[in-house]
């Protein structure tokens, strides 16, 4: 069951890429981002790399990985999953879950946890996303 809403984050696309595929896939466009928002109401930068490949349906698939930091130092890793769809005027929406992984005590409450997110990006590179605890 989805629980409550633990993240918020607001940021802009840094580069992008297109990146040959093997086997005979299409290509593949690769993404990178920073945000900056809150993860269980600590603040956190994160830097971010995703890569997407069109599917036949005209739906992307999404796999990425990152890692933020707070203030303080508090960090975490993360991995997704998830798909995409082409917006009006040239963005992006996503949908899909993500894996973190962290040491710090602030984060703790994510360890075991599956989060499903929301990560939307307009034609000029801006996004925001939020992510749901999903217990």
């Amino acid at each position: 069951m989805l629980g409550d809403l633990v993240g918020v984050e607001s940021g802009r696309t840094t580069v992008q890429r297109v990146v040959a595929s093997d086997h005979g896939l299409p290509p593949a466009v690769e993404t990178s981002f920073e945000a900056d928002g809150q993860l269980l109401g600590v603040p956190v930068h994160d830097l971010g790399s995703y890569t997407a490949r069109l599917r036949a349906d005209g739906t992307l698939s999404g796999l990425g990985q990152g890692v933020l930091m707070s203030p303080t130092g508090a960090h975490a890793s993360w991995t997704g999953l998830g798909v995409g769809r082409f917006a009006e005027g040239g963005g992006t929406s996503w949908r899909g879950v993500i894996v973190y992984e962290s040491a710090s005590p602030e984060f703790a409450d994510l360890r075991g946890v599956a989060g499903a997110f929301e990560w939307d990006v307009e034609a000029d590179g801006s996004a925001h996303g939020k992510l749901w605890a999903w217990k």
